[in-house]
């Protein structure tokens, strides 16, 4: 009997996320929803991540409605989101009470399956997020931040597989972020996670080291049983393989494979067009299309590698990158290991840059590198030096607890604070998230002239 490899596409979120920044409006998919819907994937990702956030700062979108929409077209096809934890979609902690809401009103705009993961992997921090996953009716996805160091072994990778199986997992995501999970690594780590669990295998990885079709075909190998891939105009660079190369390939291979290929090449010609828009407007930087190497030898995420560039450009000091590639392994080294994930790989990529252009190692130190090492974030994967703690945050005390233990309930705050602003329980948890960009929002939803300055004219008869 044939194995069934089954395929997730990522095209209404992470494709575009990875090479256009998020910029792709509801309008533009709406058309092309119904034949994705009939196209045999197992899930469609279409939520979660930056959509959140861009479709209230760029696109002028409500991001719920975005998602009643989607569900409304895809009617036979999970729906599937990225969640970051007790970070939610954001880049800190919220109080349960927010993130057992946020996952409710999820699940009830039309969410499946919620793919939840922690930037450090402490799993404490993803406790609320499975119970309420599972509270009301959700496939509790959960999801490991792949990474490489002295910590990092496929030993450290099983015992969270164990822990998240008795949490409640529903199945097993493996993130590379990074696109650093190599052929034979990704081999010998699933046959290891294999072997002791029998929850589905889905593997995550980015095309930006120019491996990851590879990776692919040793993780199926291996028994992975789903992928995520990208319809070809937005597959490749810094998001994933393209979806139609992939299953041609495996089919030829002798996998099941359940894509309907007559239907992806109708969706693929839908979104050309849309990917030259978003070249012509110069959105689609060429620079995310280029194969990387240099992500094997720093492990430094694609998106990140651009965003260290843009921070040495703004100072003027490109010549200034590879010193500042050759700190960020040896920030994180010092830093206990953290994946370089949102929002750590953020973070340790900003000490790195501070420390090269400083001209001495330490001396500026971002806020929420201290909230870091102060354990506000979670533990890290490997112990922080007594010497690098007293370098960052002097004798300060490092919580030990997990970090929402210390937050207080924020819901019924939040929607006072809104008062007839908010027409829903999701209008609250938009401002919940992001509250600079959802209170002009709904006060434009509200009074489309709300921000039209009166004028006094004066009438001469």
């Amino acid at each position: 009997m044939q194995k069934q490899v089954q395929f997730m596409d990522t095209i209404l979120r992470d494709a575009h996320q990875s090479l256009v920044a998020t910029r792709m409006s509801t309008e533009q998919m709406l058309p092309i929803l119904e034949e994705l819907d009939q196209a045999g994937y197992y899930a469609l990702e279409v939520w979660g991540g930056a959509t959140f956030d861009s479709c209230l700062r760029y696109l002028n979108e409500d991001p719920w409605e975005r998602l009643r929409t989607i569900r409304k077209h895809v009617k036979n096809t999970k729906l599937q989101m990225l969640l970051r934890g007790q970070n939610l979609l954001g880049y800190k902690h919220y109080p349960d009470d927010v993130v057992e809401s946020f996952i409710e009103k999820a699940i009830e705009n039309g969410i499946d399956i919620i793919r939840v993961f922690d930037a450090l992997n402490d799993l404490r921090n993803l406790t609320t997020s499975v119970r309420a996953i599972k509270k009301f009716g959700g496939h509790a996805q959960c999801c490991i931040c792949y990474t490489l160091s002295d910590v990092h072994t496929n030993e450290y990778y099983v015992a969270l597989v164990k822990e998240m199986e008795e949490m409640g997992a529903d199945s097993i995501a493996i993130k590379d972020m990074a696109g650093i999970l190599t052929p034979a690594n990704a081999y010998s780590l699933i046959k290891a996670v294999k072997a002791v669990t029998n929850l589905p295998i889905h593997v995550h990885t980015h095309t930006t080291s120019g491996i990851a079709e590879m990776t692919y075909l040793k993780a199926v190998e291996a028994g992975a049983d789903i992928i995520d891939t990208a319809i070809s105009p937005f597959s490749g660079g810094t998001s994933q393989p393209a979806t139609e190369s992939m299953a041609i390939t495996l089919k030829e291979l002798g996998y099941d494979v359940a894509l309907d290929m007559d239907r992806l090449k109708v969706i693929a010609d839908h979104f050309r067009p849309i990917k030259e828009e978003f070249r012509e407007k110069g959105i689609l930087n060429p620079k995310v299309m280029d194969v990387e190497p240099n992500t094997l030898l720093y492990q430094v995420p694609g998106g990140m590698l651009s965003n260290l560039l843009s921070q040495l450009k703004e100072a003027k000091k490109e010549d200034k990158y590879e010193q500042v590639l050759q700190e960020v392994p040896v920030v994180r080294a010092e830093l206990g290991y953290p994946p370089l994930v949102t929002p750590m790989s953020q973070m340790v990529g900003t000490q790195a840059v501070m420390n090269v252009l400083s001209g001495e190692r330490y001396k500026m130190i971002p806020k929420e590198i201290k909230d870091y090492v102060k354990g506000l974030y979670g533990q890290p994967p490997a112990p922080i030096s007594k010497e690098m703690q007293q370098k960052i945050i002097g004798d300060e005390e490092v919580l030990s607890a997990r970090p929402a233990d210390s937050l207080a309930p924020k819901m019924a705050e939040l929607q006072a604070e809104l008062g007839d602003l908010a027409e829903s329980t999701e209008d609250v948890l938009m401002y919940a998230l992001f509250p600079n960009l959802a209170l002009p929002f709904l006060k434009k939803r509200k009074d489309p002239f709300h921000d039209v300055p009166i004028q006094n004219v004066t009438v001469l008869f």
